[in-house]
């Protein structure tokens, strides 16, 4: 009588595991593009704008005034130092690196407050950057010994901010924190630690700002 042996059929675990963890860092990679803070930039200051305005006219004034001084020239900058290899990326992943971006930041959120008060602009615009201004500050001081999450802190600004303006029909967004969060930490960009902290700042900044404004 001849006996067959069963042939077991074992998957390859170790290359379904480099392939799961290819995929992981893709949909990291692709989220931590999506919401970085230059596109969360462009979205939300229309939004604040038009919310703020008087009129469509002047809903489009402060998008376009507001987008040329605080958005444009940091991207331009950021560009400019990438290609003469001066940044690894637009977001170092090197802390010192990102000495300059803050620097530069720092000193166009102060431009555009200027701005804003000297043209009469609504006061939830005004607050929006007087935060804006206080937080880069207060990052770049951080970010001498220790490299806070910015595109954390920059998307719980963005949901926070919606939610100050309208209320808890925008609380669905709060479901992108946690998600960049986790895109962040697993390109191996920040810690747990770091992007809690930036989230939870910038929330603080935000309410505490807004509310010296009465906007609360």
């Amino acid at each position: 009588m001849v006996y067959y042996r069963p042939t077991v059929l074992c998957p390859d675990f170790r290359r379904l595991s480099r392939t799961a963890s290819k995929m992981r860092r893709r949909i990291a990679n692709l989220t931590s593009n999506l919401f970085s803070p230059f596109w969360i930039g462009l979205v939300l200051i229309p939004l604040v704008s038009f919310q703020a305005a008087d009129s469509v006219s002047d809903g489009i004034k402060w998008s376009l005034i507001l987008t040329f001084i605080s958005i444009l020239p940091l991207w331009l900058f950021a560009t400019y130092l990438v290609r003469r290899h001066r940044l690894d990326h637009a977001f170092a992943k090197v802390r010192q690196q990102r000495t300059r971006i803050y620097g530069l930041a720092v000193i166009l959120a102060g431009v555009s407050c200027i701005i804003l008060l000297s043209l009469g602009a609504p006061l939830t615009l005004l607050a929006l950057f007087t935060a804006s201004f206080l937080a880069t500050v207060i990052f770049m001081c951080i970010n001498l010994w220790w490299k806070i999450s910015l595109h954390t802190a920059v998307i719980t600004a963005a949901v926070t901010l919606l939610f100050i303006l309208y209320g808890f029909m925008s609380l669905a967004a709060i479901v992108l924190i946690p998600l960049v969060a986790w895109a962040r930490i697993e390109l191996g960009h920040h810690s747990l630690a770091q992007v809690v902290t930036g989230s939870l700042l910038i929330a603080l900044i935000l309410v505490v700002v807004f509310y010296l404004f009465g906007l609360l």
